[in-house]
């Protein structure tokens, strides 16, 4: 049996699900609860699992054309690699500047990096969206996310 591309991101897939399974099944149990917080990790899991299988056993012929499809231009990498970038800044400044903050402010630059010129929509929906997402979850869920520098 020859290991095609396929074949060889499915066996990585198989792998990581299997230890997010692993995870999934470390996480505390929660009494009281009517839905523990480990369901929908479990879930995942075994779907990625799933469908990671499914994905080994498809059928896959690894031709020219699939090949020259996976060069990926320089211009993409670049580009790629600085959407990890401004989510690795992302992630070190929320608990310092906010989540309302920091969310306007990635989605602005997010949109600008990949293309989008608009600015006053761009604006109105990373504003709208930060202060809905921080609203639903701090009052509607008592989910508390991280205020920053703002007041509330």
């Amino acid at each position: 049996m020859k290991l095609t591309v396929n074949k060889s991101i499915s066996i990585v897939l198989m792998l990581v699900s299997v230890l997010y399974l692993i995870m999934a099944f470390l996480l505390p149990e929660y009494p009281f609860v009517p839905v523990d917080a480990d369901l929908i990790p479990k879930i995942l899991g075994f779907c990625l699992l799933v469908l990671s299988v499914c994905f080994f056993f498809s059928k896959d012929i690894d031709t020219e054309d699939q090949k020259a499809k996976r060069v990926i231009p320089r211009k993409e990498v670049l580009m790629l690699l600085a959407v990890m970038g401004l989510v690795l800044i992302y992630i070190t400044f929320l608990e310092v500047a906010g989540f309302v903050l920091m969310t306007t402010a990635f989605i602005i630059v997010c949109s600008r990096l990949l293309g989008y010129k608009k600015w006053v929509p761009n604006i109105i929906t990373a504003v709208v969206f930060s202060g809905s997402a921080y609203s639903l979850f701090n009052y509607a869920l008592s989910i508390r996310l991280p205020a920053g520098i703002l007041p509330f």
